[in-house]
């Protein structure tokens, strides 16, 4: 862990210099969180008390998406996020169980970001989110460093970054600097209700220059105004220069030149908590890429990994023996 005001160095075992060869690292910026998931049947009850399963676990977009990819084979998964002194030793640890190493700032002022998760116990497995974003809105361009990039391949930034002024100066100098390194930028908009807040407009303008975009189909259709998962995929297709739109059930689109290219088919799962799907498609299809799959073989595995995460409660794949 760095102190609060400034990373420590990248670091890695990786090539310096742009680290764009594929077998690279892979560098994700983003959210750390605390999820206290509640599996709850049926509605909840108003004015008293409704029945439900309560854990704590590790969780947050940016960190789950780490977390998959080392999962699914990256062999050099660095996370750079903001926490608070209140859960910043067992965040790291957590990480480093996963076979990630964390470069977290410790913000001296703000908690750890913590999100409720409610999950309908149903066959769907639907979750609603109640955020407090905590030192997540804190992480800021003091906090970045040139030196993170070293040996990368990839970086990879969550979209949750946008939704604060710190952060979203953060995402330009990241940006820059990857762009000044020749090393691919993906984006996950992570949150179609904060999206909807910070405007489509206003999204796509920030994320210009980056190489591939992942959201979900309602991100996707929030994005463009169009209904249809797919022309809304190759809608978006003609501002970035990869969209994958992720579909849970109905698999992914991936989307080129303003045209989808390919329809990947979901995995069959049982969901008991859909919390981090789409951050286990997203953390598995980036470790395909890194060792040189395409990206229709990429979203395949992704389908697979987001059909294995809806079969686990909360947002992390299980932890190596």
């Amino acid at each position: 862990m760095t102190a609060a005001g400034g990373a420590g160095p990248g670091g890695g075992t990786g090539p310096r210099g742009t680290g764009s060869a594929v077998g690279g690292g892979l560098l994700v910026v983003g959210d750390v969180i605390t999820d206290v998931v509640a599996r709850h049947r049926g509605p909840l009850a108003a004015g008293t008390d409704t029945a439900a399963s309560i854990r704590t676990v590790a969780g947050g977009a940016g960190a789950n998406v780490a977390c998959w990819a080392a999962h699914r084979g990256a062999a050099d998964v660095r996370l750079l996020g903001r926490v608070g002194a209140d859960a910043a030793a067992w965040h790291e640890r957590e990480l480093v169980a996963q076979g990630v190493r964390p470069q977290l700032v410790v913000d001296p002022l703000a908690p750890t970001g913590t999100v409720i998760c409610m999950v309908d116990g149903g066959a769907s497995a639907e979750r609603t989110f109640l955020t407090d974003s905590g030192a997540c809105l804190r992480l800021g361009p003091a906090d970045w460093s040139d030196a993170l990039l070293d040996g990368v391949a990839r970086l990879h930034l969550s979209g949750y970054l946008l939704f604060s002024g710190p952060s979203r100066d953060l995402v330009a100098v990241a940006l820059k600097a990857a762009r000044a390194r020749g090393v691919p930028v993906s984006l996950d908009p992570a949150s179609a209700g904060f999206l909807a807040e910070l405007g489509a407009e206003r999204f796509l303008t920030l994320v210009e220059g980056v190489d591939v975009l992942l959201p979900s189909r309602d991100e996707a259709c929030l994005l463009t105004g169009l209904e249809d998962a797919a022309e809304a995929a190759a809608e978006l297709s003609r501002r970035v220069p990869l969209v994958v739109v992720k579909q849970g059930h109905e698999g992914a689109l991936v989307a080129r030149s303003g045209k989808v290219r390919a329809r990947v088919p979901a995995v069959p799962a049982t969901p008991l908590d859909t919390t981090g799907a789409g951050d286990a498609f997203t953390g598995a299809f980036l470790a395909a890429l890194l060792v040189g799959a395409g990206p229709e073989d990429a979203a395949a595995q992704g389908c697979r990994a987001g059909a294995r995460a809806v079969e686990r409660v909360g947002g992390r794949p299980p932890a190596p023996d």
